[in-house]
């Protein structure tokens, strides 16, 4: 299952903790992942490999929505996978995509929620396995906008010239990528977005898909590109007062990734768990269907970095190199 790459380094464990702010679960453990013997002289690399690392599955949330929500809604996988694997389970959020990357890569997380973008860079820079792809509101695709305010005086992506305009997380593939290829494709200059703004005509904003749109609600920005899902109330209908100034259709859904560093049977024991979970598994911390903490996608396929090569091609075409995820 594993789709190592040489590209690039995996970063060290060290200082890995200060990129996640904050976790929850069972993370006492006495496990000495370091050299040296044993008490009775046996050398440490010649004992009995410790499951997942530490003898725990530490699983990390991408920065998509705010902290105790997320945890809310992946409670049950917590739950679940504790269950299937009988080890103790940690959530982890990630204060960023690039963090989620270098948890995985070093090994201190094990399985993780992402975004295309992300995963696919991972995927290059040997820092993630793309194992699954998630489903969500009838499709396995989904849509990037770039939203303004219907009182706006922006009519088309050519107004957003010497504007600000507000994005998600750098490694967002909805929330940057693509609504940078947008901008791109509409004459606009995007210099060297996402990593910095070169001899772009028109200033960004990076952060998160709600921050974004929180930002345009106060006229923060002109317009946002972020996820669709942002956008919308609880009917699926573009909230009132917004417009779409351009939207892309068809981003294949966001995967689930494992760490290169496990085993094969450990890569393969999470897939499973999740790939064959009870519809339980989706509804959330109160375990009700269609209440606040439901998770966003309610099924999940096998799925490898083909399945996101749209994505990568999108990044080719912006220039996007894997050297980004070390900057």
């Amino acid at each position: 299952m594993s789709q190592r790459r040489t590209f690039l380094k995996t970063a060290g464990a060290v200082g890995i903790a200060g990129l996640f702010a904050g976790c929850t679960g069972n993370t006492d453990n006495n496990n000495d992942g370091g050299g040296g013997d044993t008490d009775d002289g046996t050398p440490t690399a010649t004992k009995t490999p410790v499951p997942y690392g530490n003898g725990e599955v530490n699983f990390v949330m991408s920065p998509s929505e705010p902290q105790d929500l997320m945890e809310k809604q992946y409670q049950p996988i917590k739950e679940y996978l504790n269950e299937q694997t009988g080890l103790p389970t940690t959530l982890k959020y990630a204060r960023n995509y690039s963090a989620v990357l270098q948890a995985m890569g070093s090994g201190t997380a094990d399985i993780a929620e992402t975004g295309p973008f992300a995963a696919a860079l991972g995927v290059k820079a040997d820092k993630a396995d793309i194992a699954l792809q998630r489903y969500a509101y009838g499709s396995w695709e989904y849509t990037s906008v770039i939203v303004t305010k219907e009182s706006s005086d922006i009519n088309s992506l050519s107004d957003l010239k010497g504007k600000t305009v507000g994005f998600a997380d750098r490694l967002s593939a909805s929330g940057a990528l693509f609504p940078l290829y947008m901008l791109k494709q509409a004459g606009l200059k995007v210099g060297g977005y996402p990593q910095e703004q070169g001899s772009a005509n028109f200033e960004a904003t990076f952060s998160g898909h709600a921050q974004a749109f929180e930002q345009l609600a106060n006229d923060q920005v002109a317009a946002a590109g972020v996820g669709q899902f942002i956008t919308l109330n609880d009917d699926r209908n573009l909230k009132d007062g917004y417009e779409y100034v351009k939207t892309y259709d068809g981003i294949p859904r966001a995967p689930i990734v494992t760490s290169p560093e496990l085993s094969d049977e450990e890569q393969n024991e999470l897939v499973n768990a999740l790939k064959d979970a009870p519809d339980s598994m989706y509804l959330g911390a109160d375990g009700e269907e269609g209440t606040d903490d439901d998770l966003w996608f309610s099924d999940v396929r096998p799925a490898d970095v083909e399945k996101y090569q749209p994505v990568i091609d999108v990044a080719n075409e912006l220039g996007i190199e894997t050297e980004y995820l070390d900057s």
